[in-house]
């Protein structure tokens, strides 16, 4: 027995085009292929929510869908014994139009069909936060649909060094297939890229913090740091304070649109050695001796008492 297109969308005999397409897209989305790889009951519920919509959609091979059995308006009467709703004796079909999508072909008394365009497509793609700075290729597994079809495709797509969580990427021709000999439509990429354990980015700035030596922050010094495109050196003046930040021209990251290239931030957080000998304790107090210092008087504290 056949399916009932409104049973197979939830969707009530009086609903308007609006509704239908809203619970098309909600089901669409719900049961698609590459939401469920692998199901094999998921891919044909899909199937069934296509023809249905395929048919329901269209005002006029609704109106027909919807018209009882036997029921013939130009007063024509059903072939004797076929059974089949909507054949008219003439031996043509009213469901012309959906063949002709099928099978790329018009029928007798079907009127001539205009190539379409495919529809566009789009996915989200995880990028790791390093290949969004450098720019990478990327596997991809796409469904695309054509007519009441459905083709899983895997291509790989060229991802632009500097893309950022929100970046668009446009990959022409790879979008929904066309009925009647037309284009396909176009696919679009949303990226979201991948958080860094140690690198973060502000516009096209990328920001990392490094531990330093209490020595060498009082005594300068030259120190090692890893950048996006490697290792860089970075000289610490003495008196650097904790949490100072330094700037690394050019070594951030570059503008997708182009106009160079971003810096890198560095800030330093110094960290206090642990102390276990007498020995250095000893230092430590002469230290405090030769250079006295209250750090709270600026906040009423006298360090008196």
């Amino acid at each position: 027995m056949a399916q009932d297109y409104y049973e197979v969308l939830g969707a009530k005999r009086n609903a308007s085009q609006p509704e239908i397409k809203k619970i098309y897209r909600r089901l669409a989305r719900k049961y698609h292929p590459d939401v469920n790889p692998g199901d094999p009951s998921a891919e044909e519920r899909f199937k069934q929510i296509q023809e249905a919509y395929k048919v329901l959609s269209d005002p006029e091979e609704r109106k027909i869908y919807d018209r009882p059995p036997g029921f013939y308006p130009d007063g024509q009467r059903a072939a004797a014994g076929n059974g089949v709703h909507g054949i008219r004796f003439d031996g043509q079909s009213p469901f012309g139009d959906i063949f002709s999508d099928l099978f790329g072909r018009g029928n007798a008394g079907a009127g001539s069909a205009r190539p379409t365009r495919g529809q566009d497509l789009e996915y989200s793609v995880d990028i790791p936060f390093l290949d969004a700075i450098r720019g990478t290729q990327t596997l991809i597994r796409v469904g695309r649909r054509g007519g009441l079809t459905q083709k899983v495709e895997s291509f790989r797509v060229k991802i632009p060094a500097g893309v950022k969580t929100g970046s668009r990427i446009r990959v022409p021709g790879k979008g929904d297939l066309a009925e009647f000999g037309g284009p396909p439509g176009d696919l679009f990429l949303v990226v979201r890229v991948q958080p860094h354990p140690f690198f973060s980015r502000r516009r096209n700035n990328v920001l990392c913090k490094v531990p330093i030596t209490i020595d060498e922050a009082v005594l300068g010094a030259e120190i090692e740091v890893p950048t996006v495109e490697g290792k860089a050196r970075l000289k610490i003046p003495s008196g650097t304070q904790n949490g100072q930040k330094f700037r690394l021209r050019g070594r951030g990251a570059p503008s997708a649109k182009g106009g160079g290239r971003g810096d890198q931030l560095v800030e330093v957080q110094v960290v206090l050695p642990t102390v276990k000998d007498e020995r250095s304790k000893e230092i430590l107090r002469e230290f405090a001796q030769l250079n006295p210092q209250n750090l709270r008087e600026k906040i009423g504290v006298d360090g008196s008492g």
